[in-house]
């Protein structure tokens, strides 16, 4: 082992001992792998399941991250969880490759390359994968063993104390086993997934981690589009009731004479109709969670017999004297402002009072920052099983079209744009091993965040500023445009978006994201 080798791998020894967050000390491990072995990408992904799940990576296009590998689909990574020992693939391979079209400035599809793949184990258990990648074929074949099985050992014991740390600050409150438990759980079903790394997400996500083991009630408000009904299912799965089932009850689709029957159940011959006897929904939740969605949507009758279930855990069935006690979670969610509602008298402040014992907001997607290509690929991958595509690819201009659109339905709007495009994208590229998805299979975004490019080929930056993401360029890009365009016609705001193609208002929505004002324009 060389001199670098042995100072890389030190270094790593001395991170393991150091209280570092999971991303810094699984960013270290990868520098620390590259440092020992020359390759052009590498990712730690981790087995959650039948899937992996990439942790971080080099080399590799970012919506990677949002990327679920199902182990059926991957012969390669069937391969390397399989083994005991470091996989090293021949170059002439003809396993289709799961980074086949996702390395960084390579538009086509791979060449004959190098790969290689070390399985972790930890306590003789799989836990992740760590996968190098080199344009230069047979670069790994003359590594020695001894080096590959310190860099697998190490990696692993990285990778178990990043897992091990997250898996405690999530469940603080419940034992290890529980926790191992509902960790497996959650990971299982990949729509249960709260993807997004922006600030915003990371504080929704600990705020989900602090309230989800209490039984507090919660209200979860939030634009429509954004995932409330994931976050309900979050907080139930983080639960101690993740056994018990949660019941979806989707108020706003409730009939206003069935609503009672619905929520607390009827006997026979309570109604005409009512042929046998049936339970309610909060029966059937007892013991475990019931979400009630769209709560603002239920009727001022309903709202004062839910009341008595929040107050004293009690429901009545239609028809029936009997009062049943249950043992039910309460989690509401609404796109409605409720306090207002309260103010003009369409929603009892009692209830609203009751309800929003722990309220949470969940961010629109225009506030997450850097989450639209996580999600895109997470979606990617979803509609690539539905269609049977080997591999989809996003395109560099895709990313930067997708980041500038402010994205008024959210999340949900970005799934079905995604899931569009590549039944597009498929349409006229039949027969391609990877099917790449273009700004035109998208068609054309109606936002205040899209400034028609080709009217300002001249002005267009060359080159991103030092210390700008792309999205922090976009940014700037069209503050400029915004601004020049309000100072020609002396902050008029109708004149500004009629040359810039954009409605009024949503011009006046995106200077005011992006820190603009008329008298700062006009008077500089």
């Amino acid at each position: 082992m060389s001199d670098i080798s042995s100072k890389a791998l030190i270094e790593l020894a001395l991170d393991l001992a150091q209280n570092l967050s999971s991303k810094d000390r699984f960013d270290r491990l990868l520098d620390t792998v590259r440092k020992t072995i020359a390759c052009d990408a590498v990712a730690l992904l981790a087995v959650r399941g039948e899937q992996l799940t990439p942790l971080t990576l080099q080399g590799l296009s970012r919506d990677t991250l949002g990327r679920r590998f199902y182990l059926s689909e991957h012969p390669r990574f069937q391969q390397i969880c399989a083994s005991s020992m470091p996989v090293r693939f021949p170059a002439n391979c003809e396993l289709p490759d799961p980074y086949d079209g996702l390395l960084i400035d390579r538009e086509g599809d791979l060449p004959v390359h190098a790969c290689m793949g070390l399985p972790l184990y930890f306590d003789q258990s799989l836990i992740g994968v760590l996968t190098l990648d080199s344009f230069t074929p047979e670069v790994f074949d003359d590594i020695p063993n001894r080096t590959l099985e310190v860099i697998s050992a190490m990696a692993a014991a990285s990778l178990n104390t990043g897992l091990t740390l997250d898996l405690l600050e999530q469940q603080a409150h419940h034992s290890q086993q529980v926790l191992e438990e509902l960790n497996q759980a959650a990971w299982h079903h990949n729509s249960d997934e709260i993807v997004g790394e922006s600030p915003v997400m990371k504080r929704l996500k600990q705020e989900i981690a602090l309230v989800a083991p209490s039984d507090f009630t919660i209200l979860i408000q939030g634009e429509t589009g954004v995932g409330k009904e994931l976050v309900a299912r979050s907080l139930h799965l983080q639960s101690s009731r993740y056994k018990a089932p949660i019941v979806h009850v989707n108020c706003a689709a409730l009939p206003d004479n069935l609503i009672e029957s619905e929520l607390f159940g009827h006997v026979k011959g309570a109604f005409t109709g009512a042929d046998k006897n049936r339970a309610g929904k909060f029966s059937i939740a007892d013991g475990g969670t019931i979400f009630l969605d769209e709560i603002g949507e239920l009727p001022l009758a309903a709202q004062s017999k839910l009341l008595r279930v929040l107050q004293n855990q009690e429901v009545q069935a239609l028809g029936q004297d009997k009062i049943q006690k249950v043992d039910v979670r309460v989690i509401a969610a609404t796109n409605r402002d409720l306090a207002k509602e309260v103010e003009q008298g369409r929603f009892r402040a009692d209830l609203y009072h009751r309800l929003s014992v722990y309220p949470v907001l969940v961010p629109p997607l225009r506030e997450r920052v850097g989450d639209v290509q996580l999600l895109a690929g997470f979606f990617v991958e979803l509609v690539k099983r539905k269609l049977g595509i080997p591999q989809i690819k996003l395109q560099s201009d895709l990313v930067a079209y997708l980041n500038a659109y402010d994205w008024p339905g959210n999340v949900r709007e970005l799934e079905h744009l995604i899931s569009r495009a590549a039944l597009k994208a498929r349409a006229h590229q039949s027969g391609k091993v990877i099917v790449r998805i273009s700004v035109a299979d998208c068609g054309e975004l109606k936002s205040a965040d899209i400034v028609e490019s080709s009217s300002y080929q001249s002005t267009a930056p060359t080159s991103i500023a030092a210390g700008f993401n792309l999205r922090q360029a976009t940014d700037a890009f069209q503050k400029s445009l915004v601004a020049a365009s309000l100072e020609k016609h002396q902050g008029s705001w109708s004149a500004a978006a009629k040359e810039l193609g954009v409605d009024r208002a949503n011009l006046s929505r995106l200077a005011k994201r992006l820190g603009l004002s008329v008298d700062k324009v006009v008077k500089r």
